[in-house]
């Protein structure tokens, strides 16, 4: 009997953990049009599905009840895709000039209905091969996600007031 009320208890725990969490929805307007998106249509879904990963990383940061919405209008990824003669994919090409990597999106930040805070971005690394980066090297996203945590960090957690 003590067995099975430590199994509801956890449960319970559980449960309760996950009406508690943090939540985050992120939104691409029309992706095909953004203005440096891989070509080929597999690449550009891997892209996006691990941008809305690195977001679904960073939300988990958020205080219990915050919901996060994010609209994503544009990416411009960091160095330049060029093709290459004899190959089948093209290879991204990164100089570290004017070729950073920039997001343009929107956001709310709610909690019980009411917004926090909102807000339209445009996202810049311009510094982005000067810069520590965390990311691994083999990481083909590592300034975007670098851009995206420096926004987060300063926009959406940077005046947080803790509300448990």
């Amino acid at each position: 009997m003590r067995l099975q009320a430590r199994s509801w208890l956890a449960a319970a725990l559980l449960a309760a953990a996950g009406t508690a969490s943090a939540g985050i929805t992120v939104d691409y307007v029309k992706p095909d049009e953004f203005m440096d998106m891989p070509r080929s249509q597999q690449d550009r879904e891997r892209v996006l599905k691990e941008v809305t990963r690195h977001f679904n990383d960073l939300a988990k940061d958020l205080p219990a009840g915050q919901e996060l919405k994010v609209t994503v209008t544009d990416i411009d990824l960091a160095g330049r895709e060029e093709p290459r003669r004899w190959a089948i994919d093209d290879i991204r090409i990164m100089r570290g000039g004017a070729d950073w990597p920039t997001m343009k999106l929107s956001y709310t930040l709610e909690q019980g209905g009411q917004v926090l805070r909102s807000g339209e971005e445009t996202l810049k690394n311009m510094m982005y091969q000067q810069r520590i980066n965390r990311y691994s090297s083999g990481d083909p996203l590592r300034y975007e996600k670098q851009m995206i945590e420096d926004w987060f960090q300063k926009a959406i957690l940077g005046s947080q007031v803790s509300q448990k």
